[in-house]
């Protein structure tokens, strides 16, 4: 008897054995097309509990691992439809601090780093004949940020297609549409800009782990010339979902002195972590003399050559748990 036969007849044990080998990815797909470990983390009990409920439907017509991709995307689209059902603030700044002109005024964009443990076990083999994008590019912070931009239906096209490689018949229907609505979703898509910027499919060198190590030092030290020292000419500092955006190092030395650091009042403490296949810290600030180091999110670094192309300031203690991370130190 089948573990397909033994779920069906309601043997918790044999779902389990059905889909569990399928778990870690379905939760990255469905990190990829919200942006959010919370909000995948979610919608992945909603794919399983569908799953369970509707066995019986399963036809085997495709493989489980095609039908489960079908029903994730599917729910995430309804949660994308749905308006997102976590509240969405965009956070402000504290009274009398007020930032610096900004390079670019950005669309509030709501996403969230994924912890490199999250990311284990994914499968190392290219996925399909028509994926584009290696395991790590397609959760590097460059690439995720660019898949928000788009919208829900071109999204999962775009993922189906170029990330997990399923064929444009397959896609159309796994997403109940037609062949020629699928590709024209999928051609609308490619032509997003992708971040040129975004991290090679392989760790970081152990030169860029140290210059990103010395920029977090930098940080630390209240160090802003050793900082813009250790920047790509063209960095860029953003805050997702703050719409403001600074390039450059006079740009991104002027925000860090007066909003950053607040003309040496503020210290930081940053603790190592990994996520999106980049180097990542937990960061805590004190202002003047408090000897606590209060939770304020995650630094994502971008590594060009042995230097920082971006940094990103995930201003969101709820991730703390997911990079077990403490509140203070």
């Amino acid at each position: 008897m089948t573990a397909l036969s033994r779920a069906r007849a309601g043997d918790d044990a044999a779902f389990g054995e059905l889909v569990e080998p399928f778990r870690r990815e379905l939760y990255v797909h469905c990190y990829r097309m919200l942006g959010s470990v919370q909000d995948a983390e979610d919608v992945l009990q909603e794919t399983l509990t569908a799953a369970w409920r509707g066995l019986d439907g399963f036809g085997e017509r495709a493989s489980v691992r095609t039908w489960l991709y079908k029903i994730a995307t599917n729910r995430c689209l309804n949660w994308l439809r749905d308006g997102e059902r976590r509240p969405r603030t965009v956070p402000g700044f504290a009274p009398g601090v007020v930032p610096p002109e900004p390079t670019r005024m950005l669309e509030p964009i709501w996403l969230q780093p994924i912890p490199d443990t999250l990311l284990s076990g994914l499968p190392d083999d290219t996925p399909g004949p028509e994926a584009r994008y290696e395991r790590r590019e397609a959760v590097s912070l460059a690439f995720v940020t660019a898949v928000q931009s788009l919208p829900p239906r071109q999204r999962a096209v775009l993922l189906l297609r170029d990330v997990l490689g399923y064929r444009a018949a397959e896609a159309a229907e796994l997403l109940d549409m037609t062949e020629d609505a699928a590709n024209a979703l999928l051609r609308r898509a490619r032509a997003v800009r992708f971040d040129a910027t975004a991290p090679l499919p392989s760790p970081p060198s152990p030169r860029q782990r140290q210059a990103a190590a010395a920029f977090a030092s930098a940080i630390e030290a209240g160090d802003v010339d050793a900082m813009v020292a250790l920047l790509t000419d063209d960095a860029w500092l953003t805050m997702p979902p703050a719409p403001l955006a600074y390039q450059g190092h006079a740009a991104i030395a002027g925000f860090m002195r007066r909003v950053g650091l607040r003309g040496g009042r503020r210290h930081y403490r940053l603790v190592p972590a990994h996520a999106n296949f980049q180097p990542a810290y937990g960061c805590y600030v004190s202002d003047d003399d408090d000897p606590v180091g209060h939770a304020h999110g995650v630094l994502v670094l971008t590594m060009t050559d042995e230097r920082v192309s971006a940094f990103t300031r995930f201003i969101d203690n709820a991730l703390l748990p997911f990079f077990g991370l403490p509140r203070r130190l």
